[in-house]
């Protein structure tokens, strides 16, 4: 299969971690005979350095014109440390799911076995963990109205959203569902949202084309302490986008380090696939973050398009390489910390 791949690295540790992944995707087209033309392209940060625009048209013509996007990351401190910036990264990431129509972030959390006894939870708790977060990214507070009155003294952002955004969402909660253990958790906030009085209107009504499916209705403070508590009572939960960035990182303590999740943005035309850490820019340009969130992303594309022993043989290689100890220093504790690229080096030669 001959693959072309927007390959937009980001900010901060992006670049590190994406050329690992870049290191094992090669390996595996390689191993199963496949071509991957990679189509670089600049997004945050880096391309409001480059050209003033956090998605520039050329990148989204790259994006627009590629089979799938492997992202790394997006953001940088002197951003964040200036409220007064009119042009931010963070806003490249928002126009670019809206333009490429991304409107379901597909977020799983599991367990690795030999890491199991690292995460903060107790590991009768967390043991055999296997659940997944859709969570609607191109609607909500992030996209409502906002803005400042009295002078600056009084600020709102608005939440809205429309049946038809919530119908898509949950369409792909119920087809994840079918394959899966069809049991699905519709989150909200009904009992005081209005918002969340459509999506829970919404998900019933389209009970009745999916009869095979458990549905269940939780509140969104409800679900934050039981992901805590019982874990594994959950399958595939929708929510909306807010409370879906909350939760699905608060789940993502629970395999022991947000450097080794994956995630993916799927729309009706194209997909996006990135680890769901951040920049990290303390680490950037040291040769340590983790590279696995970024590489299981990978893992997650191939499987996108229906390669799914290629996908298995990116997941083997990443558990063998937990088991033998060949970690960054966010996993190492105490034993020794490989180098970013050392991982991705290990990994690549082990497919």
């Amino acid at each position: 299969m001959n693959l072309n791949i927007a390959l937009l690295a980001g900010d901060g540790i992006g670049p590190e971690v994406i050329d690992q992944a870049v290191k094992v995707c090669d390996a595996v087209a390689k191993k199963f005979d496949h071509q991957i033309h990679w189509k670089p392209a600049l997004t945050g940060a880096a391309a409001i350095d480059a050209v003033g625009d956090p998605y520039p048209d050329e990148t989204h013509e790259i994006c627009r014109t590629a089979d799938a996007v492997l992202f790394g990351a997006i953001g940088h401190p002197r951003f964040d440390n200036d409220p007064s910036a009119k042009v931010r990264p963070e806003q490249g990431l928002l126009k670019m799911r809206k333009k490429l129509g991304l409107f379901a972030n597909v977020r799983p959390t599991f367990t690795f076995p030999s890491l199991i006894d690292k995460s903060p939870l107790k590991r009768e708790r967390i043991e055999g963990t296997d659940l997944v977060f859709l969570r609607e990214l191109t609607g909500g507070i992030y996209f409502g109205k906002r803005g400042r009155e009295d002078n600056g003294d009084t600020a709102y952002d608005t939440c809205t959203y429309t049946r038809k955004e919530i119908q898509r969402l949950a369409r792909k909660g119920f087809e994840l569902a079918m394959k899966r253990s069809k049991k699905l958790c519709c989150v909200d906030k009904a009992n005081v949202l209005e918002s969340s009085r459509l999506w829970r209107e919404t998900v019933q009504a389209m009970e009745k084309e999916y009869p095979e499916v458990a549905v269940t209705y939780e509140f969104v403070d409800a679900v934050a302490m039981r992901l805590v508590q019982w874990p594994k009572a959950y399958d595939v939960l929708i929510t909306e986008n807010l409370f879906g960035d909350i939760l699905t990182d608060e789940a993502s303590v629970i395999s022991g380090s947000m450097g080794l999740m994956p995630s993916a943005s799927v729309g009706e035309q194209i997909a996006l696939y990135e680890p769901i850490h951040g920049s990290y820019p303390q680490a950037a340009g040291k040769d340590i973050a983790n590279p696995l969130a970024t590489v299981l992303s990978a893992a997650m594309m191939f499987e996108g398009f229906d390669l799914q022993e290629e996908a298995l043989a990116i997941r083997d290689v990443v558990n063998k390489s937990l088991d033998a100890g060949v970690v960054t220093e966010d996993l190492a504790e105490g034993g020794k910390a490989y180098k970013t690229s050392d991982v991705g080096d290990w990994l690549a030669a082990n497919l």
